[in-house]
């Protein structure tokens, strides 16, 4: 793959590379509106979708960082974005052209003062993994074989003005409306400040398999503060294939069950009992070991769970709550959900969507165990996206719903069931997780 020697790190440069994407899309438009107007076999949607989701990738991957984060965050939303985009914002979780080897180098100097190789007694200076904020090299250090994450330079500082680009598209896209709508774009620049503090990322990696060391199935490498830095991980070389890679080729459904039941209580666990979760469940931060272990990398992204929405979001989730509607109507209000300032159409609009998407979505906390593997459950899901983002109704209602807390708590929750449905895993205990509480 080829590398990349430079990466543009100031808003005017990251600002003119957004523009000409966007115009590459522009084109595309004109040319498949065009063809319509000409051509009795007009480009179909599908193809306009796949040329634009290849420009606008080609266009992020070159600037990496938090703008590659979010096409790598919207991959994961399968029921909201076509498939073409699915597919290729997919590669952001770990296949983007890398850093070259001078600019590896350089960064290392910049940290530690020295080369890689007079740090470790081997250091391999072309990577083996590039994804959307830093790439992975092998490395080994007085007989250990080592994992090295670098992460990209100008990645950190550019975080805000970023997003700056971004949050106009994001304002138009979800009808976000009203002055306290900042405070959904700082939870996202809060944590995307988080994802690159890399020194807080080994702490949190630590922690997490200190406390989760004891759920049967799982593996976490070893960390080394010694040789990590602000921008650059040191960890034990784990293993494996990419659980996309797995679920692929697997055909052994007990083997699906046992490591699907490892998932499942790895996240119940954190949410139920740590109150503090892994919030980013995609394929590229999950390996299957040779011995069958689901092993799990990159405690970048970890989101606390206040006591003040972890009470409601639970009880809403509960099917009795679901079918009382006064019960259904506080929590609402109590999560943000309902406004006070709603009219009479939003209440009854966003009381009968959000009791549609929750009647369905819950169905797992309502039974002793669950079939993961089954389509007709993730078919209606998809479904009921489907409805609601063609809604003319719901464009037209403000779209500033929800607490803060709702964007990775609910991104964890979908990335986990798009893993569970991948794994097929069935039969699965919903309340297993107790046990090692």
């Amino acid at each position: 793959m080829k590398t990349i020697d430079r990466i543009p790190t100031t808003k005017i440069q990251r600002a003119s590379k957004l523009v000409t994407t966007g115009a590459k899309v522009g084109v595309n438009y004109l040319q498949y509106y065009g063809e319509k107007l000409v051509n009795s076999k007009p480009e179909t949607k599908d193809k306009l979708n796949q040329k634009n989701a290849d420009d606008i990738y080609n266009g992020l991957k070159q600037l990496k960082g938090s703008a590659l984060k979010v096409a790598q965050m919207l991959s994961m939303e399968k029921s909201i974005l076509p498939q073409a985009y699915v597919e290729k914002f997919s590669l952001a979780q770990f296949s983007v052209p890398p850093l070259s080897a001078p600019l590896v180098i350089k960064t290392f100097k910049k940290y530690f003062g020295k080369h890689p190789k007079e740090i470790f007694d081997q250091f391999e200076v072309n990577s083996v993994n590039a994804a959307s904020i830093g790439q992975v090299h092998k490395a080994e250090k007085d007989g250990k074989k080592l994992a090295v994450k670098i992460q990209y330079p100008g990645v950190a500082e550019s975080i805000a003005s970023d997003l700056a680009l971004v949050k106009p598209i994001a304002i138009r896209m979800f009808n976000i409306k009203g002055k306290d709508s900042d405070k959904y774009f700082k939870e996202v620049e809060d944590k995307l400040v988080e994802e690159t503090n890399y020194i807080l990322e080994v702490e949190q990696s630590q922690a997490i398999a200190r406390a989760c060391s004891h759920i049967p199935n799982l593996s976490f490498p070893e960390y080394y503060p010694e040789y990590s830095s602000e921008r650059i991980i040191s960890m034990d070389w784990m293993h494996g294939e990419h659980l996309s890679e797995f679920t692929g080729r697997n055909t052994n459904q007990e083997l699906s069950n046992k490591l699907g039941q490892a998932l499942w209580d790895f996240y119940m666990y954190q949410i139920h009992v740590l109150k503090k979760v892994h919030a980013d469940p995609h394929p590229g931060n999950f390996l299957v070991s040779p011995d069958n272990q689901l092993v799990v990398l990159d405690f970048g992204c970890m989101k606390s769970i206040p006591e003040q929405f972890y009470v409601p979001y639970f009880e809403l989730a509960e099917k009795e709550c679901i079918e009382n509607p006064e019960c259904f109507r506080n929590k609402m209000y109590e999560l943000e959900i309902l406004r006070e300032d709603d009219s009479p159409e939003e209440i009854k609009f966003f009381s009968d969507m959000f009791y549609d998407m929750l009647s369905l979505f819950t169905q797992p906390f309502h039974n002793e165990t669950f079939d993961f593997s089954n389509p007709d459950f993730f078919r209606q899901v998809g479904e009921l996206g489907e409805r609601y983002s063609k809604s003319t109704e719901l464009r037209n209602m403000n779209g500033n719903r929800g607490s803060k807390h709702f964007i990775y708590i609910n991104r964890t929750f979908f990335g986990l069931y798009n893993l569970m449905f991948d794994l097929k895993a069935q039969d699965v205990k919903i309340k297993n997780f107790n046990q090692f509480s």
